[in-house]
């Protein structure tokens, strides 16, 4: 598969609809509700089962999505996790994906639930002024 062509069978339009839907949390009773009358949820779900669609519903689902037509035509997947693994795991590249903190994790534990406390004080302070106003 060293091919453009061979690459490009391999690129599951419709699944790839599915992946920006899903990563911009849009469901496909939504996308449907913009595709138009003559769309369900079923009929997205079909649609996304495609491995090729039509360029026409392609353009139109791509403006819905706010993503380049081309974007879903040739997301592929495994390049993607190649490129991240391999840039991950050079280290010729000066970049440290191990860092190190300086703060201690406990004391970070306790200043969370510190911050969460107040806040619970706050909000239990506004209940007992709100049911003291509906009392009176």
């Amino acid at each position: 598969m060293n091919t453009k062509e061979e690459s490009a069978k391999t690129i599951h339009q419709g699944r790839n609809v599915k992946r920006f839907r899903e990563m911009l949390g849009i469901k496909q009773d939504a996308l449907a509700y913009e595709l138009g009358d003559d769309w369900n949820q079923k009929k997205v779900s079909l649609l996304e089962s495609k491995e090729t669609i039509e360029p026409d519903i392609l353009e139109q689902v791509a403006k819905i999505l706010k993503v380049p037509a081309e974007a879903i035509k040739k997301f592929d997947e495994e390049s993607v996790v190649n490129i991240i693994s391999n840039t991950f795991n050079d280290q010729s590249n000066g970049y440290n994906y191990y860092p190190t903190f300086n703060i201690n994790p406990i004391e970070k534990i306790m200043e969370l639930f510190e911050r969460l406390l107040a806040s619970e004080k706050e909000k239990t302070e506004l209940m007992k002024e709100i049911l003291t106003k509906l009392g009176k």
